[in-house]
Parts: structure tokens; sequence; C-alpha cells
């Protein structure tokens, strides 16, 4: 089944020698600090993981974003769902 937003998307990836990253198709930064960075892209959550990573520039305008640092994985996550389906701790102790 096709996805509409997944058409004509815009969104890319250019990773240089794991010390810069580029992200094009962003929608929003969920969160951020220097070990991981949580982003809403066309399409679905990217989440950079890493030491030290640094926002060197955000446009939410063009949907661009510039990142440095030491940057060690990449991972992208089903759907626009980053946290809202996983149980909380105490939720899961008193079941």
């Amino acid at each position: 089944m096709p996805d509409d937003k997944k058409t004509g998307s815009k969104h890319s990836v250019t990773l240089e020698r794991r010390e810069n990253i580029s992200v094009s198709g962003v929608l929003d930064v969920i969160s951020f600090d220097e070990d991981a960075i949580v982003i809403d892209t066309e399409l679905g959550i990217l989440i950079l993981k890493g030491v030290g990573l640094h926002v060197n520039r955000l446009n939410l305008d063009t949907g661009e974003l510039e990142v440095d640092g030491d940057i060690v994985s990449l991972n992208y996550e089903e759907g626009h769902t980053y946290g809202k389906n996983k149980p909380m701790f105490l939720g899961k102790l008193f079941k």
C-alpha cells in the first residue's frame, strides 16, 4: 500500500567521515542532547546517536539540519510514534 507522504519526498541523509551529517526533509526536532538527536522527517522518525553531538544549523522552513560530533548510529522508527506506544515503567511495575 503506497504512502502518500513517501511519494515526492525530499528526504536525504549525507554522512561525512562519521563526523558531519546533513539531513533534509526535516519536519521537527523532537529532542536533542550531546548523545542523541530525535528528528521527525518526511519518512519517519530518525534517531541519531553519538558523542558530543552539536546542531550546527536547523532550518525548519527548508527542512534542513546539520550536525557534527562522533556519530555512532542512525536508526529509523516506523511512523511518527516515537515514545508514544512504549509502556511507562510504573505501568509495567503495577501490571
